[in-house]
């Protein structure tokens, strides 16, 4: 993804108060002389210092310029290690059924106002109506091929190619979400009591496939900011036989950490050594705010790794409509679709396959990241103005998520429960580890506007952790 020219003046100040070179209370050069100096318009200069001060990197003051902000330090949470790893049973807790059934995985305040659409997405919803009439005239009452449309497939494939990775349309599978095609990978690879690798934290829905496919999790610790550590899956796989790992290398949920290309070959390379299955969860990758990592998919040399996503991050939750790619098991898993879907939305997909093919799509995920990178920085600002008490969290390139560590004496359990009452809802750390790893440990999204009463629910959930504390 191409830099912007604000986007170039932004990294290159923060690069300098990171380093030392401003220093807190340094005043910045006028918005002509940083005009001049960098070769940028007046409004690009405006535009750099507004974001760099929606960041709380600089401040303004009154007749007096921009000035570089005193810093609130705050650590990266505390690397996960684990002593006893080995394969368990699953069992979902039931906290899990509790924060679906107020649909707020996402939002801290569900109940609150959201801001309108966006043009791109009221043109999709149009495009959507009118597949809809098409198709009640033309194709209402058949269902499509099992792989799905060909349009959308070929668009997929188009959108991969440019992310560097090599298929062919028919390698495209359409599923109805993420967690179907998660589902048909973790089918067409795993039998009843097969070992599958998954992410400490990690998503939750994972785990929820895997207790109703009767397949051991053997969870491995995964880094805030590099993902699942790849010298521990080594040791694992000198003492257990591995069907199958799950992992979620771009941007991840709860913490918003990437995997590094290096890791990525290393991954491949002990798959192809091993014998085991990749299934990719690449659900946050169009989501980074400089740059689309490459996926592990782009790295597979002997058709090991299944590509799992869809559009319900990136667009709606409400399409429904997700992609595999299930490499050598693509036969198995179209099979697999017909028993467990049958097929497809025509409409929907016909509807996406033109958004994709208009460049809407492209023109939207610009325009969707540069909203949550604003987002990002909005509950940024929040946790690091209202927090009172120990904090450490995250602060992610991409996805829509932060990993907060609090003060060990927290239960976010219970805070949950607490913050409920008054309509706050957080993501508790138990939700994302089957053993009591994160207990003090919560995520929060940053998929909507920390502003008004999300603002002001930052500052209760703050009091509460508080109050809790001096008691």
């Amino acid at each position: 993804m191409k830099q912007t020219k604000y986007g170039d003046l932004v990294q290159y100040i923060e690069n300098d108060i990171m380093t030392g070179i401003l220093q807190p209370g340094h005043k910045l050069l006028s918005i002509t002389r940083l005009s001049e100096h960098f070769a940028v318009s007046k409004n690009t200069v405006i535009r750099a210092l507004h974001l760099l001060e929606s960041r709380d990197k600089i401040e303004a003051r009154p007749k007096s310029g921009f000035f570089v902000k005193h810093q609130v330090h705050r650590e990266q949470p505390t690397a996960p290690s684990f002593h006893n790893i080995e394969p368990s049973r699953v069992l979902v807790p039931e906290l899990f059924q509790d924060i679906m059934l107020r649909g707020s995985a996402f939002d801290i305040m569900p109940n609150d106002v959201l801001p309108p659409p966006h043009a791109l997405m009221c043109k999709l919803h149009r495009n959507i109506n009118k597949a809809i009439r098409t198709q009640a005239t033309q194709r209402a009452m058949y269902y499509d091929e099992p792989l799905g449309l060909y349009a959308l497939r070929e668009e997929l494939r188009e959108h991969y190619s440019s992310a560097g990775v090599s298929i062919s349309s028919t390698d495209v599978c359409i599923t109805s979400g993420c967690q179907h095609a998660l589902f048909l990978g973790l089918t067409a690879t795993c039998v009843k009591g097969n070992n599958v690798v998954i992410e400490s934290p990690g998503f939750y829905g994972v785990v929820q496939l895997l207790e109703e496919l009767g397949l051991n999790a053997i969870e491995l610790p995964s880094h805030s900011v590099s993902g699942v550590d790849i010298n521990v899956l080594r040791e694992t796989l000198d003492k257990y036989k591995i069907t199958a790992c799950v992992v979620s290398p771009a941007f991840a949920t709860p913490s918003g950490s990437c995997m590094s290309e290096d890791n990525k070959k290393a991954l491949i390379q002990l798959a192809n050594k091993n014998d085991f299955a990749i299934i990719e969860d690449d659900i946050y990758g169009d989501l980074g705010f400089t740059s689309r990592p490459k996926p592990i998919k782009a790295f597979d040399t002997e058709e090991r790794v299944i590509l799992c996503s869809s559009f319900s991050k990136t667009l709606s939750r409400d399409l429904r409509i997700g992609w595999v790619m299930g490499a050598r098991w693509q036969s198995k898993i179209k099979k697999l679709k017909l028993v467990s879907n049958l097929a497809c939305s025509q409409a929907m997909q016909a509807a996406l396959a033109r958004f994709m093919q208009d460049g809407d799509y492209k023109r939207h995920l610009a325009y969707k990241r540069g909203t949550l990178l604003v987002q990002r920085d909005q509950l940024v600002q929040a946790l690091n103005k209202y927090w009172k008490g120990e904090l450490k969290f995250t602060i992610p390139n991409g996805g829509l998520t932060v990993w907060l560590e609090l003060d060990s004496a927290i239960n976010t359990g219970d805070l949950y429960n607490a913050a409920a009452t008054q309509n706050i809802i957080i993501a508790p750390g138990a939700l994302f580890s089957l053993a009591p790893n994160f207990t003090h440990f919560m995520r929060l999204s940053f998929n909507h506007p920390t502003l008004g009463n999300r603002e002001k629910a930052i500052a209760k959930l703050s009091s509460m952790v508080f109050k809790n504390l001096i008691r």
